[in-house]
């Protein structure tokens, strides 16, 4: 069997077919005009949506924190069952993820609205009607409920291979539960954390469906507004591709300063730095 001298030349193909092609081609539209002449007048507009993105920013980092908040302890407990119950643990996590995207939304529109399931139960108390539909809470109980699998999964990976007999030779050693957590779990769970928050915010920072379906268009976010610079009616690639070049150099440098804490805090020994 001929064994190839570039291995990896098949994956260097496809990098540049759906990668690199793109990203140069949002590039030359975000700095060109409809005529393909050079300027910088699209990412100047981009500061007219900067409250936007600052609102996406935060949403995002909002439905990251409860996912994480949700997702840490239950992949801890999945991972520590036998492997029966974690299997169907797993199933009943990814079970969801089967369904179309817009069903699952469309769901819940139907449990939040004036006249959904909710209030209805709480009619039944003689109390609400509530406003949770069309508010940024639903939004946000959108993008938790449809990208928390994501968290789940990278955590539960990590879990599967810590070694449980340190944190039973820090319990021994008198270490409360508190230290056990900080210099013995958190540290070898790390990196799906870091994972799972970057799996988690970059779709959850650039959703449009979401926002769109249980904001019902009052929410809007940035994934909203390139969305509808490509539409029919607005149609202009060149300040869509400007937000999205922007939204790009944003999430990059989220990712970064991520990265620095999490270099910064953690010693040559693997423990947190407190």
């Amino acid at each position: 069997m001929i064994k190839s001298r570039y291995p990896a030349f098949p994956y260097i193909v496809f990098m540049a077919i759906f990668i690199i092609v793109p990203l140069v081609m949002v590039a030359y539209f975000a700095f060109t005009t409809s005529s393909g002449e050079f300027t910088i007048q699209n990412i100047i507009r981009v500061g007219d949506y900067i409250p936007v993105i600052i609102k996406s920013l935060f949403l995002a980092f909002a439905a990251t924190l409860i996912c994480l908040g949700l997702g840490y302890p239950f992949a801890y407990i999945m991972a520590r069952k036998t492997s029966n119950i974690r299997r169907t643990m797993f199933m009943l996590i990814m079970l969801p993820m089967w369904m179309n995207f817009l069903l699952r939304t469309y769901s819940w529109m139907t449990i939040l609205e004036n006249n959904g399931l909710l209030n209805r139960f709480f009619g039944i108390f003689g109390i609400g009607p509530f406003e949770m539909i069309n508010t940024q809470g639903a939004v946000v109980l959108g993008m938790v409920y449809d990208y928390l699998p994501f968290m789940i999964v990278p955590l539960y990976t990590v879990m599967m291979k810590m070694d449980h007999s340190l944190v039973q030779a820090a319990q021994d050693l008198g270490a409360d539960p508190f230290q056990v957590f900080t210099h013995v779990i958190l540290p070898q769970t790390m990196q799906g954390i870091k994972t799972g928050i970057t799996m988690v915010f970059v779709p959850s920072v650039s959703t449009f469906v979401i926002s769109r379906m249980l904001g019902g268009g009052s929410e809007l976010m940035v994934g909203d507004l390139i969305e509808m610079q490509f539409g029919s009616n607005n149609y202009n690639p060149n300040l869509g591709s400007a937000i999205s070049l922007v939204l790009m150099i944003i999430v990059l440098i989220c990712m970064s300063v991520m990265n620095q804490f999490d270099s910064d805090n953690i010693d040559k020994e693997g423990r947190i730095a407190i």
